[in-house]
């Protein structure tokens, strides 16, 4: 090794590179520092170090704005590239064991939240080496998560046709119509969607995948979707129909709990529920790794197990008369978790 290298080496450290490439990702000293588990004065402090290493000054900041210098996108470059070696090098080492183990990084749309853990656990019970980590988003978030190649996988819904993307359907996302319990609507059989649109609606933000599929769906039949009030997640949706504050059009899986216990009662609008289907998602220019290459190959083989395994969760519980009378115990202490 030639002097020099050996005395940058003996100066850098793996977590400098560490810290120096969550302070590029996210653009900031704070956010790197949430995503680390650090203070922010520590992740400044490893980054003066390095920079004192490399002598050379990495970020700056412009006004308020950290922007990052011609000298850091080249340690950004080789930084990623140094991880991604290190990752191989991994693989390649359990690989000798015969077993396959790595980082599997996942972005799961906010309806998926309450499907990919499930699915996860399935997966991780034949791989325990990987490790895996998921962040939720809406839809726009995770279109550009796409195009930006942030992850190994996205899981979402109305994959757009127009971008060159692999997408493989792997489960079906029911979107049912909802109101408060003992609602009017709950009481009728059948109620049409036009019947159903003129009481309050709550609704997600622009560019979230479920509210997408109510307008698409409205659109093609010709009815005009007006919001009493706007909300930035499924929680919060939910949480404002259970409080009476109007109806909304929710994922089946995330509203589980709260329709066993009547809390929410589906309403039985017209070519509801919506059905639509959650997918693997990465572009077509991608080489999955050989971590993602297996949760793929994995979900191809169980498709039948995994719809079996969900449609038994969607399943009311058989109730006994003890079960009832623990249920009617406890029912008080679940409304408040």
């Amino acid at each position: 090794m030639p002097l020099s290298v050996q005395k940058l080496v003996n100066r850098l450290t793996l977590r400098q590179l560490q810290v120096f490439q969550a302070v590029y990702e996210q653009r900031g000293y704070g956010k790197a520092a949430q995503l680390l588990g650090l203070t922010q004065p520590a992740v400044s402090a490893q980054i003066r170090q390095l920079e004192s290493a490399l002598d050379q000054t990495l970020f700056e900041y412009v006004g308020r704005k950290l922007y990052c210098t011609a000298a850091g996108e080249v340690v950004a470059q080789r930084t990623q590239a140094l991880f991604t070696h290190l990752k191989e090098m991994q693989s390649d080492l359990h690989a000798l064991q015969g077993q396959l183990a790595g980082d599997l990084r996942i972005a799961a749309v906010s309806t998926a939240q309450y499907v990919v853990p499930h699915l996860l656990q399935l997966f991780l019970q034949q791989y325990p080496a990987i490790q895996a980590r998921i962040d939720v988003v809406n839809r726009q978030q995770a279109l550009e998560r796409l195009a930006n190649n942030r992850d190994d996988l996205v899981i979402m819904g109305l994959v757009p046709n127009e971008k060159p993307l692999t997408s493989l359907p792997f489960l079906d996302n029911q979107l049912v119509a909802v109101a408060p319990a003992g609602h009017p609507l709950t009481q009728r059989d059948a109620v049409s969607l036009e019947a159903f649109l003129q009481h309050p609606l709550l609704l997600r933000e622009l560019g979230s995948g479920t509210r997408l599929a109510l307008e698409q769906h409205c659109q093609q039949r010709r009815q005009s979707l007006e919001a009493v009030m706007e909300l930035g997640s499924n929680d919060a949706v939910k949480h404002a129909v259970m409080a009476g504050m109007g109806v909304a059009v929710l994922p089946r899986m995330g509203i589980l709990a709260e329709l066993r216990l009547g809390l929410l009662q589906e309403v039985a609008v017209e070519d509801f529920p919506l059905r639509r289907s959650w997918c693997l998602v990465y572009p077509q220019a991608k080489q999955p790794s050989p971590v993602s290459r297996a949760f793929i190959s994995f979900v191809q083989a169980q498709l039948a197990l995994i719809s079996r395994y969900f449609a038994e969760l969607a399943e009311p519980p058989v109730k006994t008369p003890d079960a009832r009378c623990e249920s009617g115990r406890h029912s008080h202490h679940h409304e408040h978790e």
